[in-house]
């Protein structure tokens, strides 16, 4: 049976994230009549992403660049579906909404987009939250995909080029742009879908104090060069040890 649709995980060091990501992950493609392949591509780990992946019967392929956007673009090169779907590996699909994206692709009016988020964490810091609804704000009104699940046509994605290798971070804002541009000339919508939202770990936030985050995200503003440059990327790469 034809695949219509390949779901790509980059994974770094994700052994803790990993199995429950890809437990929903299958549940939710059992939902759905379309024909899927789950793709984790393992960004030069050193715990035991790996072997997680391969006891899940999923494929799996080594990315040894240790960069977001070349991970990601590595597993579309394997990919045999005609419409992608990129999803972290903290972040967990329903079925509504893998149903949703597929819909949407399906139907000829939409190149692709993204999702609202919401926090997988039961209990959350004042300052996590708004963040999470800032971002939300910022993604509806400017049309930009969260870089923990974005889905498109693999035409469109072929046809921009992909995701940047450039740069460290950022990568799913760029990609958007192109998208957008890419869709809007063929007469496709970029669509961000409000409901349901995606749960996804805003780990980030647990393992930074509030100042360091502001700190971080500030320099990035000011200094949008910066994320050329995986030193200053850090926080996008920093896993905590157990």
């Amino acid at each position: 049976m034809m695949i219509f649709y390949s779901i790509i995980i980059p994974a770094y060091n994700e052994e803790k994230w990993l199995p429950k990501t890809l437990d929903v992950l299958k549940k939710s493609m059992e939902t759905v009549e379309a024909k899927g392949e789950i793709i984790v591509v393992d960004n030069n780990s050193t715990d035991n992403t790996s072997q997680i992946a391969k006891e899940y019967g999923v494929r799996l392929i080594y990315e040894p660049i240790n960069r977001i956007s070349s991970a990601r673009n590595a597993g579309v090169k394997i990919a045999k579906g005609q419409f992608l779907i990129f999803l972290d590996a903290d972040t967990f699909l329903s079925p509504d909404l893998l149903q949703k994206a597929i819909s949407n692709l399906s139907s000829g009016k939409c190149c692709g987009g993204g999702v609202v988020i919401a926090a997988a964490e039961k209990a959350l810091h004042p300052f996590a939250q708004k963040v999470v609804d800032l971002w939300n704000w910022i993604s509806i009104k400017f049309g930009l995909a969260a870089g923990c699940f974005i889905y498109c046509l693999r035409k469109g994605f072929d046809d921009t080029g992909g995701f940047s290798e450039l740069v460290y971070a950022g990568e799913e804002i760029f990609f958007s742009y192109f998208l957008k541009a890419w869709g809007k000339k063929k007469g496709l919508d970029f669509r961000i879908i409000l409901s349901p939202p995606v749960l996804t770990s805003i780990r980030k936030l647990e393992w930074f104090t509030v100042y360091q985050m502001i700190l971080r995200i500030s320099f990035i503003v000011v200094f949008p060069y910066a994320i050329r440059f995986r030193i200053f990327c850090s926080s996008w790469y920093y896993r905590p040890k157990e």
